[in-house]
């Protein structure tokens, strides 16, 4: 969250597109101040899960580096696209999107760096079964009021087989207040109530929202979408990392679960038809 203005701020309404035009805004405006708080931890070319700090180079959740290499691969909600230079430094042919021209030209041109798009996460501007795997790392799906459609988006651009993961702020976060210290360790709201955490100016236009959904939500649109859910992991905090982010500190690391990172997969074509899961037919 990204904290009071000179407006107001709390859990209210935020409608879909308004949501939209304001975390664009919000992130064009503060691309520069971010990176700066935040850019050493993430790096230029670094493919961070969360403010954990797990790192694709040694969870894997995309699948081995080398199977990736000449693939075609998708971030959705890049911010600056730090992870997609990673994958594209390791042959990875990425593609960078997020809705915020400012976030994707925050860093220099690199070497084999990614092809960059804006565009809304909601409608990807690509064809169907187009991209290998697609990923999001704390991206997108928390800033928008109807997240089942980038995941049937997503599947939609998955050919059969490809992977999509995504970490969020873990859901049972919101129960908490957005504080590192010892005030953030007692529930203070129902983890059920799903109004969105809005910010509004004096004018009451909306400035920035994140969007609140419980896991069995999450899962829910997955499958809706026709994607298998693969993982669901839960960072733990490790020893020795003592960087505060936000509501993120060690503190409530060792006693609160603080990212979900969802590994899920359109359901592969099998040479007897249709492969068939929980949720019937695909």
């Amino acid at each position: 969250m990204s904290g009071a203005g000179d407006g107001s701020a709390g859990y209210g309404p935020a409608g879909a597109e308004e949501s939209l035009r304001a975390n664009r805004r919000w992130w064009d405006a503060e691309a520069s101040d971010y990176l700066g708080s935040h850019g050493d931890f993430l790096g230029e070319a670094d493919f961070v899960w969360g403010p954990e700090g797990l790192r694709e180079a040694d969870a894997a959740l995309l699948g081995p580096l080398p199977h990736l290499a000449g693939r075609r691969v998708l971030e959705v909600g890049a911010g600056a696209g730090q992870c997609s230079r990673w994958l594209a430094r390791h042959g990875v042919r990425s593609v960078a999107l997020d809705v915020s021209a400012g976030m994707l030209g925050a860093l220099p041109p690199a070497d084999r760096s990614p092809i960059l798009v804006q565009a809304d996460a909601r409608r990807l501007p690509f064809a169907s079964a187009s991209f290998d795997a697609a990923f999001s790392a704390y991206g997108a799906v928390p800033f928008v009021a109807d997240p089942e459609r980038i995941m049937a988006e997503v599947a939609r651009i998955l050919r059969p087989g490809g992977r999509w993961v995504f970490s969020i702020t873990h859901p049972i976060r919101w129960a908490f207040p957005d504080d590192p210290g010892p005030a953030g360790l007692t529930a203070t709201k129902s983890y059920f109530d799903l109004r969105p955490y809005a910010e509004r100016d004096a004018a009451g236009r909306l400035v920035y929202a994140e969007h609140h959904r419980t896991l069995g939500d999450r899962v829910r649109d997955l499958v809706a979408a026709g994607l298998e859910l693969l993982d669901l992991v839960e960072p733990t905090w490790p020893a020795g990392h003592d960087r505060t982010w936000g509501g993120w500190s060690p503190l409530r690391g060792r006693l609160l679960p603080g990212t979900a990172i969802f590994v899920t997969r359109r359901p592969p074509v099998t040479a007897s038809g249709p492969r068939v899961t929980a949720s019937g037919p695909q």
